[in-house]
């Protein structure tokens, strides 16, 4: 599933074409939104919380949407569609259709679509705990939030998007890996590491967001440090990573970690 970084970069891609302009074809393919029609409707903002996108309309409303584990937005220029150069638009897994003069936005394959007053977004979002990339984050609220937690393993609290919101798999085992975290570790116990993996995981979500292509690392010779890597050598001490699980079933989650650089404490 895209993280927040990810989002990120989709709201910013989604602002370039559509922020500003007035939508000149509108549709929500979507079972309960199907006969809405956002044409002649102008595009505020896209915003994000956590792995979800806000696009905010100038007629008081909200378009949210989430991409789940497969979705993506596709951009494609509207002459293209217009003269047929394109039959993007076409694809049955689309379920938003966002155009304006110049650009077509297609959601496709997307996990969940609203829409909303602006003004009750919260009735979608306001269950999620603090946004680890919001430029008014409280690290030291957020950190409370994960030391509240008690017993419960940090690999399963950092991926519950009520605790914090943003983090996946990836940033999860990055950032406890920077810190040589056991995955398993109580949240309550952290004490001031707390903190750090806050502001840990913020920082390397925000690098991957602002790189030129996503990056946990920011070393162009891999993409990730443990995520992914099984087997294969920590960059840092060369033993094998290995893979656990966090959470229970049926919402389990693999975490990527090192068995020597992340010893049990």
């Amino acid at each position: 599933m895209p993280e927040g970084d990810i989002v990120v970069r989709v709201a910013r891609r989604l602002d370039a074409a559509l922020a500003g302009q007035v939508l000149t074809r509108g549709e929500l393919r979507w079972a309960d939104l199907g006969a809405v029609d956002l044409a002649g409707v102008g595009v505020v903002e896209n915003a994000t919380r956590g792995k979800h996108l806000l696009t905010r309309l100038d007629d008081g409303r909200t378009l949210h949407t989430h991409l789940r584990m497969e979705g993506v937005w596709r951009l494609v220029r509207t002459g293209d569609l217009a003269s047929g150069a394109s039959r993007a638009d076409r694809n049955p897994y689309v379920r938003a259709v966002l155009g304006t003069a110049r650009w077509t936005c297609l959601g496709i394959n997307l996990g969940m679509v609203d829409l909303v007053p602006t003004a009750e977004e919260a009735r979608l979002v306001g269950h999620l705990g603090p946004d680890l990339l919001a430029p008014e984050l409280d690290a030291d609220a957020a950190a409370a939030r994960i030391l509240a937690q008690d017993e419960r393993g940090i690999a399963e609290v950092l991926l519950d998007q009520t605790v914090v919101a943003g983090l996946g798999t990836i940033y999860m085992a990055e950032t406890l890996w920077t810190h040589r975290v056991w995955p398993w570790t109580p949240a309550g116990s952290l004490d001031a590491v707390a903190r750090e993996l806050v502001t840990t995981g913020r920082r390397l979500m925000r690098r991957s967001a602002d790189a030129r292509l996503p990056t946990a690392t920011g070393d162009p010779r891999r993409s990730t440090n443990v995520h992914g890597r099984e087997r294969r050598p920590c960059p840092r001490c060369g033993t094998p990573i290995a893979r656990g699980k966090a959470g229970t079933p049926p919402r389990q989650r693999s975490v990527y970690y090192c068995p020597s650089c992340q010893r049990r404490g």
